[in-house]
């Protein structure tokens, strides 16, 4: 028997108090539902639930399951990804949420331009600067955003992306996530031509009240809704 259903009712009742906490609206988050490892039948409950976006980790999962669910719900690509995997998803994806180097953004903007599509990115940004994380350096960002925004016309930037710790210390956590909000606010006062910070892309299962409340636009969870997974499947 699936739990799916309570389990949103619970994450979007602590997604209000959270906004609410915060002096901000319930519906200034975006509750986006991880699926890596979860198949369609799953993720159809998600969307019988009022759920409108969903995030893949690996850009071939993201193509098998858009063909079988399409456009019903936005699909985002949340995990790293390889220049020669883009051609699998630059028809499909409704946002990449992990753009770091140039070599990646060359690619996404040659496939992007065959097929006469704007892309929304997010940057990822290292602020734990952790080895075992992706992203820039913060030092790097603006200047990467300056030359993308400069070179690569069919990639809109639309905010920023991170990672905190897997840490029980609060204090570290909320650090973190105060840094990218905080980098958000400075790149947006420099008003890049096509770049926005509409959307931090912050916290997850363990830390996502935690990122609200330091400023989040989107949740990326998976195991509150769908419960422990085997990830070696």
């Amino acid at each position: 028997m699936s739990n799916i259903k309570e389990n949103l009712n619970y994450i979007r009742n602590n997604i209000k108090k959270s906004t609410e906490k915060s002096s901000r609206k319930e519906n200034d988050v975006m509750l986006l539902a991880v699926t890596k490892t979860v198949d369609v039948d799953a993720i159809q409950e998600v969307i019988d639930n009022g759920i409108t976006n969903v995030g893949e980790n690996k850009p071939q999962e993201l193509a098998r399951k858009y063909d079988v669910l399409g456009d019903k719900v936005n699909w985002h690509l949340i995990g790293s990804l390889q220049t020669n995997k883009v051609k699998y998803i630059i028809d499909k994806v409704y946002m990449i949420h992990s753009l770091d180097r140039e070599v990646l953004c060359e690619e996404i903007q040659k496939r992007a331009e065959k097929i006469n599509r704007t892309i929304n990115c997010l940057v990822q940004v290292n602020i734990s600067k952790e080895e075992s994380k992706h992203g820039l350096d913060k030092e790097d960002v603006l200047s990467f955003i300056e030359n993308v925004s400069k070179k690569y016309k069919n990639i809109r930037i639309r905010g920023l992306m991170t990672m905190a710790p897997f840490t029980e210390d609060e204090k570290t956590v909320r650090s973190v996530f105060k840094g990218l909000k905080d980098l958000s606010i400075n790149i947006e006062q420099k008003n890049i031509p096509n770049v926005s910070m509409e959307y931090l892309s912050m916290g997850m299962s363990n830390d996502y009240e935690i990122a609200i409340e330091e400023g989040s636009t989107i949740v990326r969870v998976g195991t509150s809704i769908f419960g422990e997974r085997n990830y070696n499947k």
